[in-house]
């Protein structure tokens, strides 16, 4: 498999540090797709590929809910259903008001909106119950912003309350079970065999297992599900198995689901090493909106989406430059 083309075209010049010689992506198989003969099948096709296993391991439901790993890991949808307190969300108050015909302020005070961990606890139901009130609701929810949604949820012999993106808690669950497990691989491959499209795009497959080529991870389970040991054929929310999206995104993945810090893994090393200080990283591990080179602002874990670790490391400099003269 040949490297892809370059996508760092915003980024003027290669940073002074190199880049490590070889890439690393976090993976794992989901709870619903921990069998041995997924994690054997996983294996054998990194082998095929040229990709190196580094480590590997196995976490509990518990441990995933306790260390809120999950959380952390959709972050940009689970801060506000688990992570954040309503006080702390960016409610639109003109939103929320024309939605709902009253205040925020109003509500904050007198203690009616919850996120969806505490709705759970002060409406006496689980994580599932919480989801058909949620979707009951809703003629009584708004999207106040990307990813963060507002529903007036109502359970029978208790008082209306508003919540927060609680159609994460059914998700969150499913890796938070007792019984539920995942199986984690740190790999590492040479970019110069197999660019970061091509692992994602032909090593994984694509979000939608029926959609992912035959020989892709996804593509296999899709196809072999029962033979692999599942209870059913993978969707598109259970695909089976996931893939760190970028350098970057693998980086963050680590920092999460093993608590390492930029300093202990060795694309933290490099941009530590071209001038992006750690606190910057740690920021941009959770997907910000962040200022482009180019004068737009978006998501950073799109901006360097499939890109291999060179020019990832670069387009990451080129934006950690743009923050630090606009705060100069």
């Amino acid at each position: 498999m040949g490297s892809g083309a370059s996508k760092a075209e915003d980024a003027s010049s290669k940073p002074a540090v190199a880049p490590p010689k070889t890439q690393s992506a976090f993976v794992f198989t989901k709870p619903h797709a921990n069998t041995p003969g997924v994690r054997e099948q996983v294996e054998k096709k990194f082998g095929e590929c040229g990709i190196s296993i580094i480590k590997s391991g196995e976490m509990s439901g518990p441990a995933i809910d306790e260390k809120k790993h999950i959380d952390q890991h959709y972050y940009a949808i689970a801060s506000k259903a688990t992570l954040l307190t309503p006080d702390q969300l960016p409610v639109p108050s003109d939103k929320f008001r024309d939605k709902f015909g009253e205040e925020w302020q109003t509500v904050l005070d007198e203690h009616r909106a919850y996120n969806a961990i505490d709705a759970c606890e002060t409406l006496g139901i689980d994580a599932a119950k919480l989801n058909e009130a949620w979707v009951a609701a809703k003629d009584k929810l708004v999207k106040l912003g990307g990813g963060f949604y507002c529903a007036l949820v109502e359970v029978d012999g208790k008082p209306p309350i508003y919540t927060f993106n609680a159609f994460f808690m059914s998700m969150r669950s499913k890796f938070t079970a007792p019984d539920a497990t995942i199986n984690y691989y740190v790999v590492e491959w040479d970019p110069a065999k197999l660019s970061w499209a091509q692992f994602r795009g032909e090593v994984l497959g694509p979000t939608d297992p029926a959609k992912a080529p035959p020989t892709s991870l996804r593509g296999t389970l899709h196809s072999d599900w029962e033979a692999l040991g599942l209870a059913a054929a993978p969707n598109t929310t259970d695909n089976g198995v996931h893939a760190s999206a970028s350098p970057f995104e693998g980086l963050a993945e680590r920092m999460n689901w093993l608590q390492l810090a930029p300093r202990d893994d060795g694309f933290g090393m490099a941009l530590l090493g071209a001038g992006v200080p750690e606190g910057t990283i740690k920021a941009w591990a959770v997907d910000p909106q962040v200022a482009m080179p180019d004068g737009s602002k978006g998501s950073l874990f799109d901006a360097l989406e499939d890109m291999d670790a060179a020019d990832c490391l670069a387009k990451a400099v080129a934006i950690s430059k743009v923050a630090s003269s606009s705060s100069a």
